[in-house]
């Protein structure tokens, strides 16, 4: 990295706010051996409102993302003792919800998709520019936090085998308990309740991961696959939520003729 009186060769130095921001932090972990890097963060985001906890190391990150009351968790994708990933296996594994984002290696598409398919809710290429990387933890937190409001107007739904729960945040098929991360709740509720519908990339990246649709961005289709498996238990091309090639998705519900099936 490189010397931080670069002022002009550092996105940080050249983005940090002029003022501390006035209300409530909301608490980020983040885990990244480049203490470097966790500091110019840490001068970034806390004149923005966010208190900053830190690990630099699998086993202490993962102690903290257990048992920490941080809201968000930034996770690099390389880690002393263990990787990123390995990490968050063991995060979702304990049935924790608690959103992730993802710091890869930029160019690594395989680290991306990955990363989305273990559990992580957005990703982001080092090396990033600040900003985008304080729009994409406010996008987070905005939809977990909309999420988890009791809506009265917000009724479960039930189509076909399928219910799903937005006070409690659950979600069953043919009666059995499926475990969803934050987004794949979000992706299957908006598809549920326009169940018939085609609902376009765009529509669903916007409304279950709280910003626009980037070219040659695949989040959204891997969340989908994972949601595919997970409600038809691991049969994807069994899934009721269908692919309309250069449009989007539609949540099938009800069978169609035996005439009409793909074969």
């Amino acid at each position: 990295m490189k010397n931080r009186s670069e002022a002009t060769d550092n996105p940080f130095q050249a983005a940090l706010p002029t003022q501390q921001k006035m209300g409530q932090a909301d608490h980020i972990l983040v885990i990244d051996d480049d203490r470097e890097l966790v500091q110019l963060l840490r001068e970034y985001l806390i004149p923005e409102g966010f208190t900053i906890n830190a690990a630099f190391d699998h086993a202490s990150g993962l102690e903290k993302a257990l048992h920490g009351e941080d809201e968000l968790i930034v996770l690099d994708v390389m880690l002393p003792g263990g990787s990123g990933f390995e990490l968050l296996r063991k995060l979702r594994k304990s049935a924790s919800s608690k959103p992730v984002l993802l710091l890869t290696a930029r160019g690594e598409v395989v680290d991306r998709l990955v990363g989305l398919e273990t559990g992580a809710d957005d990703y982001l290429a080092k090396p990033f520019d600040p900003r985008e990387l304080l729009a994409r933890i406010r996008a987070i937190l905005r939809r977990t936090r909309a999420a988890q409001e009791l809506n009265p107007q917000t009724k479960d739904i039930t189509v076909g085998d399928v219910s799903l729960s937005p006070s409690s945040r659950s979600v069953t098929c043919n009666g059995n308990q499926v475990d969803l991360t934050s987004v794949e709740f979000n992706v299957l509720d908006i598809l549920l309740r326009h169940a018939g519908k085609v609902v376009t990339r765009e529509d669903l990246c916007e409304l279950a991961l709280g910003r626009p649709l980037s070219p040659f961005d695949r989040s959204i289709d891997v969340h989908v696959s994972k949601l595919r498996r997970k409600l038809c238990g691991g049969e994807e091309s069994e899934s009721k939520i269908k692919t309309i090639r250069g449009e989007g998705y539609i949540y099938i519900y009800a069978a169609p003729p035996p005439s009409e099936r793909q074969s």
